[in-house]
């Protein structure tokens, strides 16, 4: 029986189409299943709250223990396993989910309604940590110079027009697009094209999926026929190749927060993000996209693929802080990778998960021993002593 104070936890496994077979009870060291196992909730969302593995423990799961105790955890621990791409989406920031969500509600959309936008009334600024080498994603838009050349080598290979209509979108005039004025960009009125149902754009995707795009970069023809296996004649493809492209060594982290579009690809990573499910969909799904409610949460200035470096706070334990982004700045919540004893501090109850070796956590008298593959809960902020090795990632707040 684990002392009061640390409690085990067991997540619900979610078996999205996307995930891998197996992969994340085979992350855990637990035999796999026969299906796809694509995401692990360790948290207190309505939609899948992690269960009290003890017996003496005063609440079921992480949502009765918030009602309990009128703490709110402000962050959702995932693991996550890809095997295929994800939906290209964005979150919204508080703002955004909380009108979304109240107009929702009065229009009276039920929750869980395929054509919902907003489950929740807030916000999912989230980063995503590589547990594997190669862990494939896009995010957020290419430098606009990028984008041109590419156009310009496509237009060449394609001789279509309508890649010259994508191109002078891209170099529009604010004002001059659907949102450019909006977002002071052409890249904003070249998605909206892209997304708007226009027959010059359905034709253009059939073209890209069905050219053999020699002479393209390889990475972007790569990304076509990739995406045209999963989604063929979405319009996403051609948005895809708007955006950044990179592949994570296992501790290399990405920073995605409100407005981002992204889509991983394919790996193995932990997630921390805001306690939400609130996801705007823009391609490569079949399940609903609601164009103008993405434009609206959508941030298409171009740049560098948004990487989120870790800070070694002591020997063997480095800490993801989005905190230390501009635009993570109001963000409490942060992710601890610990790979060896250490004493560290946390601003608020913690979610640890092991993924390899074993560890024993202390917090005041209470100790309890992790394994690969165990979770557990720790229900107050405070000093915890950690001692062992392997990999253990623990979510909590800054203190």
């Amino acid at each position: 029986m684990s002392p009061a104070g640390l409690v085990p936890l067991a997540g619900e496994v979610r078996d999205y189409a996307w995930g891998r077979v197996g992969g994340i009870r085979g992350a855990l060291g637990q035999p796999p299943g026969t299906g796809p196992e694509a995401e692990l909730w360790l948290g207190a969302h309505a939609g899948a709250p992690s269960r009290a593995l003890e017996a003496a423990a005063a609440w079921t799961d992480l949502a009765v223990w918030e009602q309990r105790s009128g703490e709110s955890l402000p962050y959702l621990m995932k693991l996550l396993a890809a095997a295929s791409p994800l939906s290209l989406q964005a979150h919204p920031s508080t703002e955004q989910a909380r009108a979304g969500y109240a107009r929702e509600e009065a229009a009276g959309v039920p929750l869980g309604a395929p054509e919902r936008s907003y489950q929740d009334p807030h916000a999912k600024p989230e980063i995503i940590v590589a547990v594997e080498d190669g862990f494939d994603a896009l995010c957020g838009f290419r430098p606009v110079e990028e984008v041109l050349a590419l156009l310009d080598t496509l237009a060449g290979l394609l001789d279509d027009p309508a890649v010259g209509v994508w191109r002078d979108r891209v170099v529009s005039a604010p004002g001059q697009g659907d949102v450019a004025g909006q977002t002071g960009s052409g890249v904003g009125a070249a998605v909206a094209w892209l997304l708007s149902g226009d027959p010059e754009v359905e034709r253009l995707v059939r073209a890209l999926g069905e050219e053999d795009l020699d002479g393209l970069p390889e990475r972007d023809a790569d990304l076509v026929r990739l995406l045209t296996a999963h989604h063929p004649g979405d319009p996403g493809i051609a948005v895809a190749l708007m955006l950044n492209r990179v592949r994570l060594a296992a501790g290399e982290a990405l920073w995605l927060p409100a407005g981002n579009v992204h889509a991983y690809l394919s790996g193995l990573g932990v997630e921390v993000m805001g306690p939400s499910d609130n996801v705007l969909r823009g391609g490569l799904t079949g399940k609903h996209v609601d164009v103008p409610e993405l434009l609206r949460v959508l941030d298409f200035t171009p740049g560098p693929p948004p990487r989120l470096a870790p800070v070694e706070v002591a020997p063997g334990v480095r800490v993801y802080r989005p905190s230390t982004q501009a635009s993570g700045a109001d963000v409490p919540w942060q992710l601890l990778h610990v790979t060896g004893s250490a004493d560290v501090a946390t601003g608020s109850p913690s979610i640890a998960l092991v993924l390899a070796g074993e560890f024993t956590l202390g917090a005041g008298e209470a100790t309890l021993t992790l394994r690969r593959g165990d979770a557990c809960f720790v229900d107050q902020a405070g000093p915890v002593r950690i001692e062992g090795a392997g990999d253990l990632y623990l979510a909590t707040t800054t203190t």
